[in-house]
């Protein structure tokens, strides 16, 4: 693995680590100003594509994160390829929701980065599963 390589693998891992503190203020300069985030599923809250970090924290992030308990869902790193700016990782979403019931999801993300930062967020997961929680940010 190259420097390039190495330095964004870190990058990556840095960022799943803060998101999973549950931090948005940390995570916020991991992102690119213009950063985007999709989550790559249809039919399920929170599908579709996010723009601008401040937009990506304060309007998606945080309402999501809200329906856990705090500090949770934590992302668990499986795999991870790192080529040039791009990084796909293979991982697990779990933790609890404020209500008490579990959250265990299996997820996949291919991030570009740009600047040292996320730059491009591409978000894929069970979706099956989340249909079938019957959550939403508003209603958990």
């Amino acid at each position: 693995m190259g420097a390039v390589e190495k330095k964004n693998e870190k990058l990556v891992r840095d960022f799943f680590k803060t998101l999973s503190a549950g931090n948005l203020e940390k995570l916020r300069p991991l992102f690119h100003e213009k950063a985007t985030w999709k989550v790559m599923a249809t039919g399920i809250p929170g599908e579709g594509e996010r723009k601008g970090r401040d937009n990506i924290i304060d309007n998606f992030l945080a309402p999501v994160r809200g329906m856990f308990v705090p500090g949770d869902p934590k992302v668990h790193i499986d795999k991870i390829i790192c080529q040039g700016p791009l990084v796909a990782v293979e991982g697990r979403g779990l933790g609890k929701f404020k209500d008490g019931r579990p959250y265990s999801n299996r997820y996949a993300y291919v991030l570009e980065l740009k600047d040292g930062k996320v730059y491009n967020f591409r978000e894929y997961m069970d979706s099956y599963y989340v249909s079938q929680l019957g959550v939403s940010p508003d209603r958990t």
